[in-house]
Formats: structure tokens, C-alpha cells, sequence
């Protein structure tokens, strides 16, 4: 019995309770863009109430493209883009008419706040003025010795959760013999 309390005491603080209410159709659901360019990769972000069924990046023009599957008539979206991939004075285009939505910057992100209304298979093109901004394009031998290094820290990292697990194991057992004994 009171290795069973003593489970459900354990469980309590390492299993957080999870606590929900209802969405309202203005939620949005984060998308990371995983874009390629210049031996380089960035992250674009999207926080929107669609869906994002693919994305293309355009280096000559300075231009990405994101096609949306939209289910609600409003749909509404926040943009990240790093500045690094994309900067200057941009134009957005849905299913080729402008659009001019909110565009906020810092030293790091443009930040674009858009709406627009229509259900079904829609087209979004940003087009920006600067590509690459401050950086230089990687060739292929740079991009191989990172991706060696990255591997390398994988490996550690996973060296070290599986110790914490055995740890926590034999930690366990050992608490359970010691408590068999006391009875």
C-alpha cells in the first residue's frame, strides 16, 4: 500500500496536468518553415488559423510563397521572418492582388500581421528587397564539418539521457527493495 502512495506521489510532480478550454476561430497554430538558401538555414515562423500545405523560397526574386488551405472565411496570421533571409521594404501579394498588411521590424524579425477573407486554396507571395542580408553564402564543405559537429553533440546528448534514465532505474528499484525490507 504504501508503495502504491508513494507511486502516485512520484507520478504527481513528474506528469504535469494538463488543463484546456475552447478555441475560438481567431487561434492559431504555429508552422516553422524550414527555408534553404544559400548553404544557409533559416527559420521562418507563422502563427495562423490555416493551414500551411507547403512553401517555396526563391533566391533570384527574393521571394517566398506560401500556399494556404484556409477553412474559416476570416483568416488571420502572424509572420516571422528573419531578417537575414529577407529584409527591405516588402510586398505581399495573395492570389496576385496586394495586399498590405501590418509589417513591424527590429534588428532581428519583421513581424507581419495579415487578414484576409476566403475559404479554400489561396497563395501568398512576400517579396522582399534584400536577400542574405550582412551574411555570404556557405559553400558545401562549410555546411559537411557543422553538420559532423551537430552529430557529434547529438550523440553526447543522448549518451547523457540514457544515464539519468539508468540512474533513475536503479534509483527506483533500490527504493522499492529498501521499503520490502522495512515491512
Amino acid at each position: 500500500m504504501k508503495i502504491i502512495f508513494l507511486i502516485s506521489l512520484v507520478l504527481l510532480f513528474t506528469i504535469p496536468p494538463a488543463y484546456s478550454q475552447l478555441l475560438s476561430d481567431s487561434t492559431g497554430l504555429l508552422n516553422r518553415l524550414d527555408v534553404q538558401t544559400g548553404g544557409r538555414s533559416f527559420e521562418v515562423e507563422t502563427i495562423s488559423n490555416f493551414d500551411i500545405t507547403n512553401y517555396e523560397f526563391n533566391a533570384d526574386e527574393k521571394k517566398l510563397v506560401i500556399y494556404i488551405n484556409a477553412g474559416l472565411e476570416k483568416s488571420l496570421t502572424d509572420i516571422l521572418i528573419p531578417k537575414s533571409l529577407l529584409d527591405g521594404n516588402f510586398t505581399f501579394y495573395l492570389n496576385d492582388q496586394e495586399l498590405f498588411p501590418k509589417v513591424r521590424s527590429n534588428e532581428e524579425i519583421s513581424f507581419v500581421n495579415m487578414n484576409f477573407t476566403g475559404i479554400g486554396n489561396h497563395t501568398l507571395a512576400i517579396i522582399g528587397t534584400s536577400y542574405l542580408d550582412g551574411l555570404t553564402e556557405v559553400d558545401e564543405s562549410e555546411i559537411m564539418e557543422t553538420e559532423k559537429l551537430e552529430n557529434k553533440e547529438k550523440k553526447g546528448d543522448s549518451v547523457v539521457w540514457l544515464a539519468t534514465a539508468i540512474i533513475i532505474a536503479l534509483a527506483s528499484i533500490l527504493l522499492i527493495v529498501i521499503l520490502k525490507k522495512r515491512k
